[in-house]
This record gives C-alpha cells, structure tokens and sequence, in this order.
C-alpha cells in the first residue's frame, strides 16, 4: 500500500499531468459553454408546430405503407417515382425502430436525450487522449531521468514497481473518468434542464448510455495501457508519440491508399480505428465496393459487412496484451542505468 501511495503522489505531482488536467477541464468548460450560446428553451409557438410536424410525419408513412400495401393488392397502380420495398413492412411506422419526435423539428435547441449519446463519445476521446498521453509521461519520464532507479532502491522488486505504476495509472483513469461523466454529462443535464429540453430520458434511455459509455471507459483503461506500455519500450515519452504518429501516417494513411490501388478487400478491417469505432459504437456496418464488380451477380450484389464490438474487443485486448507483456519482459531484464 505504501508503494501504491506513493506512486498516486508522484502521479498527480506530475507537471504534465496537472496540464492535461486543466486542459481537459477547459476544453469541458468550451463545449458546455457553446452548447448554451447556441440553445434556448423552446416557446409554446415552437413546441406547437413542432408537434404539429411530428403528426404530418408518421401520417405520411401511414399513408406510404399503405400505399405500398395496396400495389402490392393490385388495387393500384405502382407509380415509378415512388419506393416501393419487397416487403412493405419496411414502411411500417410501428415496426420502425425511431419514430419522429418533436426535438428532430425544433431548430436551436439543446435537447439532452438526442445529444447525450455523442457528447459521451467526445468525452471517452478526451479522456483516451489524456490516459494515453499521461501514461506515456508517467514512466517515460521516471526511465529517462532515472526516477525508477531511485525506487527500486527504496522498493526492490522490478516487476511490482512496475505493476504499482500500472495499476495506478489505471486506477486513477478509473477515478477520473467517473468522476468528469457526474460533471460533464451532469452540467449537460442541467443545459437540457433550463437553456433546452431534456427530451424522452427512459429507461432504454439510460441503459444505452451506460453501455456505450462502460465500452468507452474500457477503451480508456486500453489507451492508457498502450500508452504506458508502449513508452516502457521505448524508455521515453516520445516513443509513445512517435509510434502513434507512425502508425497514423504509415498505416492508417499511407497503407490504405496503397490498399485502394491493389484493389485489396475489405481495407477497413485491417485498420485499428475501425475496431475502436466498432466496439464504442457496439457494431458498425462497412462496405466493400470490389466485392461487387462487373459480373452476372451484379445487379443484387450486397458488399456489407459488419464487425461486432466482440471481435473488436478481441482485437484491442490482443493488441493491449501484447505490449503490455513485451514491456514488462524488457523492464525485468533491462539495464536501468
């Protein structure tokens, strides 16, 4: 415990993370801050043509659906500007997933049950950049300036040094990402609350906010292991950048230019962003325009694929473990000095 106190001590003393710290703070204060510029609450006026358009909408895909059932009687003719589904269920207004509600037609208005779901995705990347930057400098510096050295003196024992700096550094992230969620989406709340609406804040509601935002702070603990790992290897800060910079420009840009001229298939699985959007997101679909060429299957071909947040997991995790594992293993027989 006493190593674990220690290691908290020295982590928040950090010039680097105190900066980061207020950074984050500030760049949270600009968001809210144009959030409210940009909203007001809604007048009776607004809300009235707002449903009135609400009721114009879900009347129009009745008359749509049935339209369709219709043609599909043989009662009326089909017209060839109009969308007419194999299946006219498509068109179903009860089987939609989202039906339109009065915020979709109010301009100007902050509505939190609309927003909550992005502004969580923009605090995960916030505090992704935080952990992955502040865990680099976190050990980079300590092996560079010979912090670690120093420690081992103190606490002999190289792999539970590093294992406290670990787990401390994820412990804090922990602690951080909880505590910025209550005052981030809390303020957010408030908004909604007295400059904007709060919108339909249910019980599926609420579920698919926490989920989406527990993969978030998974994604977080990943980043700031990566980053961690990653500048152990290295014995610096800038490892960590670099490589992140390499990958960017080498992999995700370069590579994949190359990729479209090779005509190679399914690119995006190959590239590490889209295992991040797939497990944040829960599942993306992608499409693959060379799976459909010239051909007698043509005319039907359906290039989608999707990619689920497990595989995605599987992929983030392998990637995280192994740097992670390479990192201690170097740290155990490295010299220090």
């Amino acid at each position: 415990m006493n190593l674990v106190r220690a290691e908290v001590e020295r982590l928040a003393a950090r010039r680097f993370a105190q900066l980061m710290l207020v950074l984050l703070a500030l760049a949270f204060v600009i968001t809210a801050a144009t959030t409210v510029v940009g909203s007001h609450r809604p007048s009776a006026r607004e809300l009235a043509m707002a449903h009135a358009e609400v009721t114009a909408a879900i009347n129009s895909m009745e008359v749509e659906h049935e339209r369709c059932l219709a043609v599909k009687a043989g009662q009326v003719p089909p017209d060839e500007n109009a969308y007419l589904p194999r299946d006219c269920s498509e068109l179903d207004p009860v089987l939609r997933e989202r039906l339109p509600v009065v915020a979709d037609y109010l301009n100007g208005v902050f509505v939190f049950a609309q927003q909550a779901e992005p502004l969580t995705i923009i605090l995960i990347a916030f505090l992704l950049l935080f952990g992955f930057l502040v865990g680099a400098s976190y050990i980079g510096a300590d092996l560079n300036s010979g912090g670690v050295v120093n420690l081992l003196l103190w606490r002999p024992g190289r792999l539970a040094v590093l294992g406290a700096k670990l787990g401390t550094l994820l412990g804090v992230m922990v602690l951080l990402s909880v505590l910025a969620t209550v005052v981030y989406l809390g303020t957010f709340w408030l908004i909604g609350q007295t400059a904007g609406l709060p919108g339909q804040l249910d019980g599926e509601f609420w579920q698919k906010l926490a989920a989406g935002y527990g993969r978030g702070v998974v994604l977080v603990l990943l980043g700031s292991a990566l980053g961690f790992g990653i500048a152990t290897l290295g014995r610096h800060t800038s490892a960590a950048l670099g490589a992140f910079a390499a990958y960017a420009v080498v992999w995700e840009l370069g590579a994949r230019v190359v990729f479209e001229i090779l005509d190679v298939t399914r690119i995006e699985q190959l590239m590490l962003s889209t295992y991040v959007g797939a497990w944040l997101a829960g599942r993306i679909e992608l499409f693959d325009g060379s799976a459909c060429s010239d051909g007698p299957g043509f005319a039907v071909c359906d290039g989608t694929y999707t990619i689920t947040a497990g595989p995605a997991l599987a992929v983030l995790l392998a990637l995280t473990g192994a740097v992670t594992v390479a990192a201690f293993a170097t740290f155990r027989r490295r010299d220090l000095i």
